[in-house]
């Protein structure tokens, strides 16, 4: 069972992510979400960007953890991880 509540942990983070970023671009800026994301690329921040969408995670893993869902909040550190190595590289 541990490994199905890591996965769910692991979506709840991408997902908290992606939901930090959107929020993040229509709140912040004029553009929609993919005009937003290829304005931010052509600058070179989408790394800025895809650190602030994950403020979200920080929330999510503290949430799982009031529930004592540690498993899960695993998988959110784990997503976490996989985000910011990927943006290391892209």
């Amino acid at each position: 069972m541990s490994k199905i509540d890591i996965l769910l942990g692991f979506v709840i983070g991408i997902l908290a992510s992606l939901l930090g970023s959107f929020l993040f671009i229509k709140i912040f800026t004029a553009y929609d979400f993919m005009a937003g994301v290829e304005s931010m690329k052509a600058e070179g921040k989408l790394g800025k960007l895809i650190t602030l969408g994950s403020i979200l995670d920080l929330v999510a893993f503290g949430i799982l953890l009031k529930m004592n869902k540690e498993i899960m909040a695993r998988g959110v550190v784990l997503a976490v991880i996989i985000i910011t190595i990927i943006t290391l590289f892209a």
